[in-house]
């Protein structure tokens, strides 16, 4: 005979993840995918993926029709289990946050570049400090035709000169 006591203290054995669980992951694999597929076809190529992948996240790029594209993700969402998708979600990290990253960067170059042209020349200072081979002459002059432009309401040729000249210096 059982007894009450018995079966309520018995451990059940984990038999594995839950299939909401499981459809959880499979749904966040689809995403993973999908952020690929909004990448360029070279950047595609460099993920680190086996060929037949890249191929079929290639193909699932050209299709225009919105139902065979979400198959095609779907599909792609099937075979991306038998892949180690380590290496895809560091791939893609990587390319996140270095577009980060280069956005700043672009960010305070057009802030200098501001400034330059505003006449606020304080900002040579900051320059100097991080890049001691800048040649302080050059952007002055390049700041000072720029501001010119600005004034006679040219085209902004020098304005873009000095951009290309700061964004040199912090390559």
């Amino acid at each position: 005979m059982y007894d009450a006591d018995d079966l309520y203290n018995e451990e059940e054995e984990y038999s594995g993840p839950s299939r909401s669980q499981k459809k959880r992951e499979m749904i966040a694999l689809q995403k993973h995918a999908e952020k690929l597929m909004t990448l360029s076809p070279e950047l595609v190529k460099k993920c680190g993926l086996p060929d037949y992948f890249i191929e079929e996240v290639l193909d699932a790029m050209a299709i225009k029709s919105h139902e065979a594209k979400r198959r095609k993700v779907q599909y792609i969402g099937k075979l991306i289990r038998d892949v180690d998708t380590q290496p895809l979600i560091d791939f893609l990290e990587d390319i996140e946050t270095g577009n980060k990253a280069d956005n700043m960067k672009f960010h305070a170059l057009e802030i200098w570049r501001a400034k330059l042209i505003d006449g606020d020349f304080s900002v040579f200072d900051e320059i100097m400090e991080q890049h001691p081979q800048a040649d302080r002459q050059r952007l002055s002059q390049l700041a000072r035709n720029a501001k010119k432009e600005k004034a006679q309401s040219k085209p902004p040729k020098a304005a873009r000169a000095l951009f290309k000249a700061l964004r040199e210096l912090s390559e």
